[in-house]
């Protein structure tokens, strides 16, 4: 009877559903090698058995690295088995590692022999004074917790008798989702009244597109909003108060990863005044009924000159003008009458100044 799975050389491809490896450890240096469980969970049929012969291959329907199917059946992701033959090994997590996730890892004994004196080390570097402990964990990985890590420790018997060490692991935490940027639609310079809507931009990763955001927003250090699913602020008939350095930041449900915008300068300019029009000539604007021009005071002042026909006939449309001339007509005949009396005072006073009627007079 064949193999009922098909084993490769560093993926075994296992029945429907979930594959559960209990333990891994080290097959060793001797002929003696440490027990492996593999389980393969999925439903029951007496009808299909739940593996394949090689003569049924034929039937699997393949659908990508992620999982393939066979007759009805949805067999599960490739499980990536990694023998060694090492005393010590440092186990790591097989899945892919983003910024906030719990990071593990195992210091293993081939044949879980005693250890003791156990360190970690992360680019040479230990990650504490030796121990017991065959495990180091972080509680929230950073991108700067990446690196090449390895563990060490000293077999007590059985065993080599002295201090082991593992090969070094490649550890890389990637980013679950970049810098937010906080940008402003239409513009970041409005004018009062007018409104803007804030977006805080940012993207998770693919692997992690199923998690979910928060976002706050802040202004001139003072909360505006926080911790919405929303990742849009809108500001209706701003004023010149919403004028300030505003930013944003989004963070994972759980608060264990945020990240802060830059600053973006929002500008609210006051409404436009209308304008009034440039004033022309006072002498030629016209006047209004409460801007009547005042009477000059009575008295005879010299004659001006007679002004000509011509420039009468230029300034005849001005009614300022016009007024004006009126009022110095009137004025040239009441010094016409004035002179008139003037001259018969005279003519009156010869008439007693002639040398015949004083000399009467005398008598």
């Amino acid at each position: 009877m064949k193999l009922s799975c098909v084993l490769g050389a560093w993926a075994l491809y296992v029945c429907p559903a979930v594959l559960l490896a209990t333990q891994m450890f080290p097959a060793g240096c001797h002929a003696a090698a440490s027990s492996e469980t593999l389980k393969c969970e999925g439903p029951v049929s007496t009808d299909l058995s739940s593996c394949h012969t090689d003569e049924e291959e034929e039937d699997v329907i393949h659908s990508g690295d992620t999982d393939f199917q066979i007759k009805g059946y949805k067999f599960s992701k490739p499980f990536h088995l990694i023998v060694s033959y090492d005393w010590l090994i440092l186990q790591s997590p097989a899945t892919a590692i983003f910024e906030g996730d719990p990071l593990v890892l195992h210091c293993r004994a081939w044949q879980d022999w005693p250890l003791t004196q156990v360190i970690f080390y992360r680019e040479g570097s230990a990650l504490g004074p030796p121990g017991p402990k065959r495990e180091f964990s972080i509680d929230v990985v950073q991108m700067s917790d990446s690196g090449l890590y390895h563990c060490s420790g000293i077999f007590r018997s059985p065993g080599p008798g002295g201090r082991e060490t593992a090969s070094p692991v490649a550890i890389t935490v990637q980013e679950l989702f970049p810098a937010p940027i906080l940008k402003a639609s239409p513009s970041n310079e409005l004018h009062e009244g007018g409104s803007v809507t804030l977006s805080c931009q940012t993207k998770l990763s693919l692997q992690r597109s199923s998690s979910r955001l928060l976002f706050s927003f802040y202004k001139d250090g003072q909360t505006l909003s926080i911790e919405d699913i929303s990742s849009e602020l809108q500001i209706n008939k701003a004023s010149e108060e919403h004028s300030g350095s505003y930013w944003c930041q989004a963070a994972t449900e759980d608060r264990q990863v945020w990240k802060q915008s830059s600053q973006l300068e929002i500008r609210v300019q006051g409404e436009l005044m209308c304008m009034s029009p440039p004033i022309l000539n006072p002498a030629l604007q016209k006047p209004t009924a409460s801007e009547t021009p005042p009477t000059e005071p009575p008295g005879p002042p010299p004659p001006p000159p007679t002004p000509s026909a011509e420039h009468l006939r230029f300034s005849s449309s001005d009614p300022h003008f016009h007024h004006q001339m009126r009022l110095l007509l009137k004025q040239m005949q009441d010094v016409k009458v004035l002179l008139g009396h003037l001259v018969m005072e005279l003519r009156d006073l010869t008439v007693y100044l002639k040398p015949g009627v004083t000399k009467a007079a005398d008598k």
